[in-house]
């Protein structure tokens, strides 16, 4: 497969990749405490991994091009834990609508935000209908693991969908970055089953710190985790994300 990522590709690459109307992948995700066996930077390399697995999953249907990825998110929940970054809804809204015109600016007209935290979700949503109107070009949105839920569902065998620092998250990392991955600290890292908010059937929503929620910073149970698992997650949420890219949402 040739070259995906932006900031590995010169300015007349990427020109001749607007020429073709390739689309845009924006992952965004978050720097945030992920329990005592994972990375901070777990829902940032996750979207990063997936927009690259989909890229190559649509290569020879459509030109598809990786942008630099958005590291910092909406984590105020977890801000107690330590070794949290946080952005707030304001600055997330300025920095996506800068370079989501950049992008424009470099003559491409097809964008996908490419969401990889919970926390994002409903943020995002609103924001893609701001985007759109502010940049007069349409701006798509979405959840790698809402795009991949099927495969999610039939992969895990703990929980129906990602949680946090959990069976799923846990084994995407073991399979993509298993250096990364703390072994020794798995028999701690388990919490309750949550719904992340935007998925949530409750009437009332109210902020609540994580640290209320689960002491271990762990909701769901990374004891099976398994790099086998997160594999087939990882692989099944980039076909997923290949098939919308294809589909071409923005064509309706």
């Amino acid at each position: 497969m040739s070259e995906v990522q932006w900031n590995r590709l010169t300015a007349a690459e990427l020109g001749a990749l607007a020429a073709r109307d390739a689309v845009v992948l924006i992952p965004v995700g978050a720097t945030e405490q992920h329990g005592p066996h994972l990375p901070t930077g777990v829902d940032d390399f996750l979207a990063s991994e997936v927009c690259l697995r989909a890229a190559a999953a649509a290569s020879g249907r459509t030109g598809v091009v990786v942008a630099p990825s958005v590291p910092t998110g909406l984590s105020e929940h977890h801000m107690s834990f330590g070794g949290t970054l946080s952005v707030t809804l304001p600055t997330l809204h300025a920095l996506l609508r800068d370079i989501c015109r950049s992008v424009i600016r470099a003559g491409f007209s097809r964008i996908l935000i490419v969401n990889g935290h919970g926390g994002n979700m409903t943020a995002l949503h609103a924001l893609t209908t701001e985007l759109t109107a502010e940049l007069s070009t349409p701006i798509a949105f979405a959840s790698y693991f809402g795009a991949g839920r099927e495969v999610v569902r039939d992969t895990l065998e703990a929980q129906d969908g990602l949680m946090h620092a959990c069976e799923g998250e846990t084994s995407m990392m073991m399979a993509a970055l298993p250096g990364l991955v703390r072994t020794e600290h798995l028999p701690e890292a388990h919490g309750p089953r949550i719904t992340l908010p935007a998925e949530s059937t409750e009437p009332v929503y109210m902020a609540v710190p994580f640290e209320r929620i689960t002491p271990s910073g762990v909701a769901g149970d990374a004891r099976v985790a398994s790099p086998e698992k997160g594999e087939t997650l990882l692989s099944g949420c980039a076909e997923a994300l290949a098939d919308i890219i294809v589909r071409d949402p923005w064509a309706a």
